[in-house]
């Protein structure tokens, strides 16, 4: 669904599971850092608001998008870390890099979270412009960084679920 017709920020908190026991690992693309940052804080406040503790909670940063892969390796291999959420920002611009950036960025949380069981959170904006970006990071769009703390905290109960039943 584009966010243009979903506000980002508004999600169902039914059902959400403890997470005063869980860590969680942000880590933030320092290119279009105005956009990550909000994203980071926005993930943040929403994984204190659902129960995390700040103990619980690292950050990482990496320079650009393209890094987030390997770096959200880097944290869900530890041992220590229950889910990775990967905040990053890239806009279209003139040329196609973004489609080769951000569908490295997919595949690569992808083949992360599959390789080791536990949640890595795509919380990256691929918007058209700076405005479209802004608008999704703490914007009239709500807040990506929002709606990736929530998906963590989501996949870790349906993780609890799956695992509680066999």
């Amino acid at each position: 669904m584009a966010s243009d017709l979903k506000n980002l920020s508004v999600f169902s908190t039914d059902e959400l599971p403890d997470i005063s026991h869980r860590r969680f690992a942000i880590l933030v693309s320092e290119w279009n850092t105005e956009v990550t940052e909000a994203l980071f804080e926005g993930a943040y406040q929403t994984l204190l608001q659902h129960g995390a503790k700040a103990e619980n909670i690292i950050r990482g940063n990496v320079p650009g998008s393209y890094e987030l892969s390997l770096g959200s390796q880097w944290l869900a291999q530890r041992a220590d870390i229950d889910a990775v959420i990967a905040l990053g920002c890239v806009i279209q611009g003139e040329t196609k890099h973004n489609d080769y950036i951000n569908h490295a960025v997919a595949q690569g949380l992808t083949n992360v979270s599959l390789k080791t069981g536990k949640p890595v959170i795509f919380g990256v904006l691929t918007p058209n412009d700076q405005q479209q970006a802004i608008d999704r990071a703490g914007g009239k769009h709500g807040n990506k960084g929002d709606e990736a703390a929530i998906t963590a905290v989501k996949m870790l109960g349906l993780q609890e679920q799956v695992y509680s039943k066999f």
